[in-house]
């Protein structure tokens, strides 16, 4: 079963006897899992396990859920933010799924929209902390960070994808959450993300059940709109030149729907989307079919993602124009509080 097949049964897209059969065991596994999240979150809490501590402020980067909930363009956002302060930004994050000897896709892409901010990819962050302070970084922003408790930190950012939120309601391997939803209780923020693409109803139960545990005035809303596209070679175009085009899609990113229905508010005519597990590294195989498929469609455009885009050299598949989505970043209630808690930690940067 590949990560595709496993996301529609668990999240109840397939119904037919195997789907059935399999999400009792996996409730099942889910159940010691719990209970080694809960013994290792209370061996930090009680100071059994010990957590490191580094000169520089370290601002992490998370969330409840495996992937899909928007860290990449937010951690651009934060790296952008602190920069115009005049904060020397390093980035920590553990190289999941990167090919040996080579670095994944959110470093290449980071590292195309944060031009000459160091990124330390390691499993061990805390070893990457030590190294990036002993380089200069004044602020450490740790992507994926919320499990990773190893090392301290000064604001502890979770990301909750408004779409779904709590990962089809289980923990892993049934659902997609990683912890509980009590676990909230140790962030500092929570950021609901695409909030564009949810219904003022579903927005204010959703803040409501998270103010259960984090304030209410600690709780943002952000919105992924669409800049532009950009292609291999770097050339760029605006939105409103292809608005309208049929198109066809193909991603491997842990929300594949959250990019279709951006697409499809976009007023794009979507033809079909052909979806990857999260990071996966495109064969020639691969992309000669993703052409074919598209050519067979008739599409006038193929569509994907940033982070897809930087593991490909290609600009057409099948003599048909590939682009890459540039996503911005807009927050869109409670920015004053955010960027209030963010300008403290620059001024004691600069305080130092």
């Amino acid at each position: 079963m590949n990560e595709v097949e496993y996301l529609r049964i668990i999240s109840g897209q397939r119904t037919d006897w195997r789907a059935r059969f399999l999400k009792p065991c996996l409730w099942f596994l889910s159940l010691p899992y719990r209970v080694v999240v809960l013994i290792r979150n209370r061996m930090f809490d009680w100071r059994l396990r010990s957590i490191a501590s580094t000169t520089a402020p370290v601002i992490s980067l998370g969330n409840l859920t495996t992937g899909g909930t928007g860290k990449t363009p937010l951690v651009a956002y934060l790296t952008q933010w602190f920069q115009k302060q005049d904060v020397k930004v390093a980035l920590l994050s553990r190289g999941y799924r990167s090919l040996p000897g080579e670095v994944n896709d959110e470093k290449l892409l980071l590292d195309r929209l944060c031009p000459g901010v160091p990124h330390y990819q390691n499993p061990n962050r805390c070893a990457s902390a030590v190294r990036a302070v002993d380089a200069g970084a004044q602020l450490l922003i740790l992507d994926d960070g919320f499990q990773h408790r190893k090392l301290s930190r000064n604001l502890d950012i979770v990301l909750i994808d408004s779409v779904c939120p709590w990962g089809h309601g289980y923990l892993l391997p049934r659902g997609l959450l990683r912890e509980p939803k009590s676990a909230l209780k140790r962030a500092d923020f929570v950021i609901l993300t695409r909030t564009d693409q949810s219904s003022q109803a579903e927005l204010e139960g959703l803040t409501n059940e998270i103010a259960k545990q984090v304030p209410r005035n600690l709780i943002a809303h952000a919105e992924f709109r669409p800049q532009g596209l950009v292609n291999a070679h770097g050339e760029t175009q605006s939105m409103e030149s292809v608005v309208g085009k049929t198109v066809g899609a193909f991603c491997a990113i842990g929300n594949p729907e959250g990019f279709q229905r951006t697409l499809e508010r976009a007023a794009f005519r979507v033809s079909g989307i052909q979806v990857f597990p999260d990071h996966h590294h495109y064969s020639e195989d691969e992309l000669n079919a993703i052409g074919t498929q598209a050519a067979a469609a008739s599409v006038e455009l193929i569509l994907t993602t940033c982070k897809d885009l930087v593991k490909i050299s290609e600009h057409k598949l099948a003599e048909i124009p590939v682009w890459a989505v540039e996503i911005g970043v807009e927050i869109t209630t409670g920015c004053e509080a955010f960027h209030g808690i963010l300008q403290s930690l620059a001024n004691e940067v600069s305080s130092g």
